[in-house]
């Protein structure tokens, strides 16, 4: 539901809408909105424009700070990873200033959920930043992340299986929309950073068997059996998937130089082309990884993880394409403040 900024020019240096319209400089400033999401991973903030039910990117941030490093062994943010994730919300607080934003949310997730500092972390953000962020549960992160990716699903398919999968967590949500019903959604306490810091930055090939048994059995416990599909062949049924995991995959499948969001966002790959993908990073060891353009340093050893997480779930339910998106909870943020209603946009299927 909106209209991308210009990816050829830097976050930071005023992206252009595409589509936006002229505006006098007399009209004065125009209303902007913005959403900030600090995951385990990344801290990332969308300002847009509204126009009517849409709207234009006008500028953004995105920075790995790893908050959650050793969150999964300690229990609590480190002292290191706090410092980071400061220094990228003072930047992403400027930008907000800057951009005179009229209505923001700012939510956290998994990461500050977990640690046992969660709540002084909050409370040291607003003190010495002056963003109030708000910890969101895991359904609503989850149905957050789905009004983000609305524009993406099939109008054709009766079910859809929507997957997340975060630095902290991975949310696993399940719709029928034929059946009209409201849908599931689950949250596994497992994503890349815990997956990644468990086995390590150059997992073998037992050891990466290893991985995908850790999600399927973390699947076990809270999603098996919850989620059955009628059947299993699109269009009847889609896989829709919105992450780092998946956009890099794709992004590596399209030989991409350099990471465009445009190319990315929407696609659909066969199954089989991404497990062609993971195997060819599999082979790369740590600095293969990290010279690619659309992995890089920051993700290097996290893509490993995100790749045994979602085999698990195709192991699970081996749906044969996936669609990417590139896009969700910070979409869907700005999609609530537009008033776009989760209910009315899923309507069942006639």
């Amino acid at each position: 539901m909106y209209r991308d900024a210009d990816q050829t020019t830097p976050p930071n240096g005023g992206a252009r809408g595409v589509g936006r319209p002229w505006r006098s400089p007399r009209a004065g400033p125009p209303t902007r909105i913005a959403a900030l999401d600090l995951g385990t991973n990344n801290c990332r903030l969308l300002v847009a424009e509204p126009h009517d039910s849409t709207f234009d990117v006008v500028d953004s941030f995105s920075r790995i700070t790893r908050l959650g490093e050793g969150l999964a062994l300690s229990g609590g943010l480190g002292e290191p990873a706090i410092r980071r994730t400061l220094a990228a919300l003072a930047v992403c607080k400027r930008i907000i200033d800057r951009n005179r934003v009229a209505e923001l949310r700012c939510v956290a997730t998994e990461a500050c959920r977990r640690a046992n500092n969660g709540a002084a972390f909050i409370a040291q953000v607003e003190r010495e930043i002056g963003l109030r962020l708000e910890v969101l549960s895991q359904d609503e992160e989850a149905r957050l992340a789905l009004l983000g990716c609305l524009p993406l699903i099939d109008e054709a398919a009766d079910e859809l299986l929507m997957v997340d999968i975060g630095g902290g967590s991975t949310e696993v949500i399940w719709m029928d929309r034929a059946g009209g019903g409201p849908g599931e959604a689950v949250s596994l306490p497992l994503g890349v950073v815990t997956l990644a810091e468990s086995f390590g930055r150059e997992p073998d090939e037992s050891e990466y068997a290893a991985m995908v048994r850790t999600a399927r059995h973390a699947l076990a416990e809270v999603a098996l059996g919850h989620f059955v599909p009628r059947s299993l062949d699109p269009p009847a049924v889609q896989m829709l998937g919105t992450s780092g995991t998946v956009t890099t995959l794709a992004a590596v499948h399209l030989g991409l130089r350099r990471y465009d969001r445009r190319r990315v966002d929407g696609l659909t790959l066969p199954y089989a082309a991404i497990a062609a993908v993971t195997e060819r990073l599999r082979r790369l060891d740590h600095q293969g990884r990290a010279a690619h353009p659309c992995i890089g340093q920051g993700r290097a050893d996290l893509v490993i993880a995100g790749c045994a997480i979602l085999d698990a779930i195709h192991d699970c339910w081996p749906i044969s394409r996936l669609r990417v998106a590139d896009r969700g909870v910070r979409e869907g943020i700005l999609n609530s403040i537009l008033g776009l209603d989760l209910g009315a946009a899923l309507r069942p299927v006639a």
